[in-house]
């Protein structure tokens, strides 16, 4: 999710025309801190007056750090800027083009298997292939589904796995920022682990709930990453000279009322109105056709280390916030277990900052769900990897991730918000 960051179209940002790769070769990575509220302003314009930078992560409740790329022409202008107002910054990243480059070494080295390596990062083909494989080798279990198409016209793929009619169902949605690519993956690796695992309290999950997964619902912008921008973060579809909405912002719930912009090159802008992208107006369709089945809603993001529920635009507490509080307490005691890894529950709004139009927000706003969650994945901060999170992290993630939904699911039947024919 990572809201705060301000990621204007990369080939308005950089001047590269379409065809173009992006590059960042010599591109700076700083950690900055913002030790007022004259700080947090002074950010605030320079990610909408400068077209030179991008914004990885600003000022939040829970960390007064922004992390900023900057590049290798506006390194003195930037160095001034922090200077003339007293901000402290420390040098993070003096070549960002060598992590891209680590990362996509890694991603060739596995290509190498026929096998589709779950231990690893995947095209949308891969995965969409890989998605289709499970229809055939669980034909009693796995059904292929489409939510709708994206605006250049791909596939919202998705599977629903069910064991038995009757079932409460769990709707699982990730990769609606393009560049958080942990999210994904870890989501395949659990759709795996509900198939596969001879654990007896994943196999109860994979037994008792319907799971309808949408493993990459911004697919125009996750092959985007992989082949144009790997810090693409929305949609592709022009806006002028600028492309892209958030998608984690366009639900119409709320919308565009905070913690949004209106302006189209920016990274959280909201688009000209509720519900405008068709990647958004198909999920909703999708869901709408389940309305009643659908009793959790998850969306999986990276990265911070949260688990966040309703609401993003209000301090207001939601109508059960006692029981999200506990719901989400308990899975992230559980989630720590296996290695440590310390999650931060609460709502959006006072958690972290203020966000309007989110699709847990919608989902437990428009469409009744009472549990709707959205996961930040790992890592912490940028310097556990940020948006790049090594390979070698996908298990990990994933496993842990998968204990916190079993404590969830279990605690949240304790609580009695499932229903059963």
């Amino acid at each position: 999710m990572r809201t705060t960051s301000i990621l204007a179209a990369l080939c308005c940002v950089f001047g590269l025309a379409l065809a173009e790769v992006a590059r960042y070769d010599n591109y700076h990575v700083y950690d900055v801190i913002a030790s007022s509220s004259e700080d947090v302003k002074i950010l605030d314009e320079l990610e909408s007056s400068s077209d030179s930078v991008i914004f990885l992560a600003k000022p939040s409740k829970l960390s007064s750090h922004a992390k900023i790329v900057v590049a290798p022409h506006k390194l003195a202008d930037f160095a001034d800027l922090l200077e003339r107002h007293g901000m402290k910054s420390t040098l993070v990243e003096k070549n960002l083009q060598r992590q891209i480059n680590s990362e996509r070494i890694e991603m060739s080295k596995s290509k190498k298997s026929s096998q589709f390596d779950l231990d690893n990062y995947h095209s949308l083909n891969e995965v969409h292939d890989w998605l289709r494989s499970l229809e055939k080798e669980f034909p009693d279990v796995v059904t292929v589904v489409s939510a709708g198409k994206s605006y250049e016209d791909r596939e919202l793929l998705g599977v629903k796995l069910s064991h038995k009619a009757g079932n409460p169902g769990v709707f699982i949605e990730a990769g609606i920022h393009a560049r958080e690519w942990i999210s994904p993956a870890t989501v395949l690796f659990l759709v795996n682990e509900l198939l596969t695992s001879q654990d007896a309290d994943v196999q109860k999950l994979a037994q008792d709930f319907d799971w309808y997964v949408f493993p990459s619902v911004n697919p125009d912008g996750y092959v985007y990453t992989h082949e144009k921008a790997r810090l693409w973060r929305k949609t592709r579809k022009p806006f002028g000279s600028c492309v892209g909405v958030d998608a984690n912002r366009n639900w119409d719930f709320h919308w565009n009322e905070v913690g949004a912009s209106s302006q189209p090159c920016a990274d959280t802008y909201a688009g000209p109105e509720a519900a405008s992208e068709p990647e958004v107006q198909a999920l909703v369709s999708f869901l709408e056709s389940v309305k009643g089945k659908v009793h959790l809603y998850l969306s999986f993001h990276s990265f911070s280390q949260l688990l966040l529920f309703p609401y993003g635009h209000t301090g207001q507490h939601a109508d059960n916030y006692d029981d999200l509080k506990d719901v989400g307490n308990v899975a992230a005691k559980a989630l720590a277990k296996r290695y440590g890894t310390k999650y931060t529950v609460g709502d959006t709004y006072t958690t972290i900052y203020p966000a309007a139009g989110t699709s847990i927000d919608w989902a437990k706003g428009v469409m009744d769900v009472a549990l709707s969650y959205c996961y930040e994945l790992r890592p912490k901060s940028l310097f556990g990897g940020g948006f790049e999170l090594p390979a070698k992290e996908i298990r990990p993630t994933a496993l842990e991730t998968l204990d916190s939904l079993v404590a969830l699911l279990k605690r949240a039947e304790e609580l009695k918000y499932f229903e059963r024919e």
